[in-house]
């Protein structure tokens, strides 16, 4: 009798008769790939989270660099840059704004194909808007450099504009692209001097 309970087919369960018709194989997947759009959008929050607060601290303790990923000059035209040469950055009361629009050109003022500005930085005023984005203004004075600087930070993200307006001139810019705290960012400066 044990023999025979054991050789006999057991009844198969009403899973087990049914399977998976298409739409089912479908309305799963669709419903797996949700969860993890899901998973992948906290993970992205969470990051943005802790970039933007380093963002913020490094505004804060006067050490960031915003490394541009585009620049858009007053008259509208927005060259694509590559970000390490192209930056905005203040560090120990000395900020540098620096272009490279052409890495071959060596003889270029800067030897990275733009121009590398230094001076010392003034009149910080850091302000938070009721939607959480960070305005920074700030005057730059040097030997070849006499402006404004006016940086926004998207809130809950290290994602920012600088629009730096010189004092003698309409030739404004700006730079869109991340801010870092200094001492991460992987800023390359160029020769300082204009011309």
């Amino acid at each position: 009798m044990l023999a025979l309970l054991f050789t006999a087919p057991l009844p198969l369960s009403a899973q087990e008769k049914k399977k998976m018709t298409r739409k089912e194989k479908e309305a799963a997947w669709r419903a797996e790939r949700l969860k993890k759009r899901a998973m992948e959008e906290r993970e992205e929050l969470h990051n943005d989270s802790i970039a933007f607060a380093q963002a913020v601290d490094a505004l804060k303790n006067g050490s960031w660099a915003l490394e541009a990923s585009n620049v858009t000059f007053n008259n509208g035209v927005t060259r694509f840059v590559t970000q390490s040469t192209n930056f905005v950055s203040v560090n120990d009361g000395q900020g540098i704004v620096q272009t490279a629009f052409n890495n071959s050109n060596i003889n270029s003022p800067n030897g990275l194909g733009g121009i590398t500005l230094e001076g010392r930085v003034n009149s910080e005023e850091i302000q938070t808007d009721k939607e959480g984005n960070i305005y920074l203004n700030y005057s730059i004075q040097g030997a070849d450099i006499s402006a404004t600087v006016s940086v926004v930070i998207t809130a809950h993200t290290n994602q920012a504009t600088a629009t730096v307006n010189p004092n003698f001139s309409s030739r404004t810019m700006t730079m869109s692209g991340y801010i870092y705290p200094y001492n991460t960012s992987g800023i390359i400066e160029g020769t300082s001097g204009y011309y």
